[in-house]
């Protein structure tokens, strides 16, 4: 996926789990929707930095980088939507690209793509960018509003070891 692609998810979904975390309408959805937008669409743009150095779609574009920025909340308390950015970011590089992403890098340099990805010039790929954030909204919205009636979350990450 190309630059246009990632913020055009980030900044779709940042106003989508906005509106999912505070539904409410009121100026107090706003503020979410910025609160979350910015450190999304800042995530989602993290990961290509590697095309300054390194080797882009293995440097930055791996489980063990995801892991540091979903670690970051818990261990310094701040940045708690930037590892979503990040996580969107390498699920668009998966599903919508033929190349795919080093997701085991250093340990592998092996890439993994979806079979059916599109390139990044394709006119398919803000199509495939759309389905994709669709997709990541409606899991969101499951895990914000179905979820807890089914399992104690609270229960869940007061067990977390952190």
């Amino acid at each position: 996926m190309n630059k246009e692609g990632h913020v055009l998810n980030a900044a779709l979904l940042g106003i989508g789990l906005g509106v999912v975390l505070e539904p409410s309408g009121t100026a107090e959805t706003l503020r979410t929707v910025v609160a979350v937008t910015v450190p999304v669409t800042l995530g989602a743009l993290f990961p290509d930095v590697d095309t300054a150095f390194g080797k882009h779609r293995k440097t930055l574009h791996n489980l063990p980088v995801l892991g540091l920025f979903a670690a970051f909340p818990f261990v310094f308390g701040n940045l708690s939507y930037v590892w979503v950015g990040v996580l969107t970011h390498y699920v668009l590089d998966y599903l919508g690209s033929r190349r795919g992403i080093a997701l085991f890098y250093p340990l592998s340099a092996q890439e993994y793509g979806f079979p059916a990805g599109v390139t990044t010039s394709s006119r398919f790929a803000n199509a495939v960018t759309l389905f994709v954030t669709a997709v990541e909204l409606a899991v969101a919205a499951v895990l914000v509003h179905v979820l807890p009636a089914y399992v104690d979350v609270g229960e869940l990450v007061a067990q977390l070891p952190i």
